[in-house]
């Protein structure tokens, strides 16, 4: 019995008169105008939307081409950065040895000091390989605070005021971006 309740609504439908039924005005066809050139004219205006989505569709899907290759050469550029400034203090203490070694400990330690000093042209070709420059200020060229970093300043008889008077430690840039100022120290005489 419950098998024939089942069947009977589809044959009950063709029974339900049409004018109870309403139509939601969302859902009825669109009407098409009678004259053929309003017709044309929405044509026309539906073409020129489409359009001007599929052309913003482009710009957009070649702006998002464009942003992950530049993200992708910053990641390639700039990816090892911190690895880099890891290896900064490695670069410091090699210098820091061949600095402190004098006349008499370079002759009695001829292989050792070569040795670092090797190391050390291996550790800047490295750098080099991988885009980090050194940046060695000279004494007596004027501060710059995009580059160096002021680690004192102190009124230097024959200087000019901003001149670098000591430079403490080596700087460095990754291409373009600065990994370390050059620690520096600066004249503070006054003019006059």
């Amino acid at each position: 019995m419950e098998d024939a309740k089942k069947e009977q609504p589809v044959e009950d439908m063709a029974d339900i008169d049409s004018d109870t039924v309403e139509a939601d005005p969302e859902q009825a066809a669109p009407s098409t105008p009678d004259d053929p050139f309003v017709e044309l004219d929405l044509l026309r205006a539906e073409r020129d939307d489409l359009k001007d989505r599929l052309l913003r569709s482009l710009a957009e899907a070649e702006n998002v081409r464009k942003r992950a290759a530049r993200d992708r050469q910053e990641a390639q550029n700039y990816g090892g950065s911190k690895l880099a400034r890891d290896l900064l203090p490695v670069y410091d203490a090699l210098r820091r040895a061949l600095d402190a070694a004098g006349e008499d400990q370079r002759a009695a330690a001829e292989g050792v000091i070569e040795g670092v000093e090797l190391t050390l042209r291996e550790l800047l070709s490295v750098f080099s390989k991988h885009g980090v420059t050194p940046i060695e200020p000279e004494v007596g060229e004027m501060f710059d605070p995009q580059l160096h970093q002021a680690m004192f300043e102190a009124p230097l008889p024959g200087t000019k005021a901003g001149e670098i008077i000591q430079v403490a430690a080596t700087g460095f840039m990754l291409y373009d971006r600065l990994l370390r100022p050059a620690q520096v120290g600066v004249s503070s005489t006054p003019a006059g």
